[in-house]
C-alpha cells in the first residue's frame, strides 16, 4: 500500500512543491476556479436527475403552448446574478446588419 504510509512530512513537502510549481498567488484562484466547476457539475448532475424523473412521469405529447412562449433563461452557476435570456433564433425571421 504506498498511500497507508504518508504521513505529515510527506503532506508538507507536497503543499511546498505545489506552491513552488505554481506560485502562491495563483493558488487562490484556483481553488475558486475548481469549487466553481464543482458547484456546476454537481448542479447539472442535480438536473440530470430531475430531468430524468419529471421524463418517465410525464405523458409524452406535445408541450403547452404556454411553456413554449415563456423566455428560457442561462445560468452559469447555482447563485450566479448575471444569469440572462437567451434570444432563439425563429425559423421564419432573419437577422439584419
Amino acid at each position: 500500500m504506498l498511500f497507508g504510509r504518508i504521513g505529515a512530512p510527506e503532506i508538507i513537502l507536497i503543499l511546498v512543491v505545489v506552491v513552488l510549481l505554481f506560485g502562491a498567488k495563483k493558488l487562490p484562484d484556483m481553488a475558486r476556479a475548481l469549487g466553481k466547476s464543482a458547484r456546476i457539475l454537481k448542479s447539472e448532475a442535480k438536473a440530470m436527475k430531475s430531468e430524468g424523473k419529471d421524463d418517465a412521469a410525464a405523458p409524452s405529447g406535445p408541450a403547452p403552448d404556454a411553456q413554449a412562449a415563456a423566455p428560457r433563461t442561462i445560468k452559469a452557476a447555482p447563485g450566479d446574478v448575471t444569469s440572462r435570456p437567451v434570444q432563439e433564433p425563429a425559423a421564419d425571421r432573419t437577422t439584419q446588419r
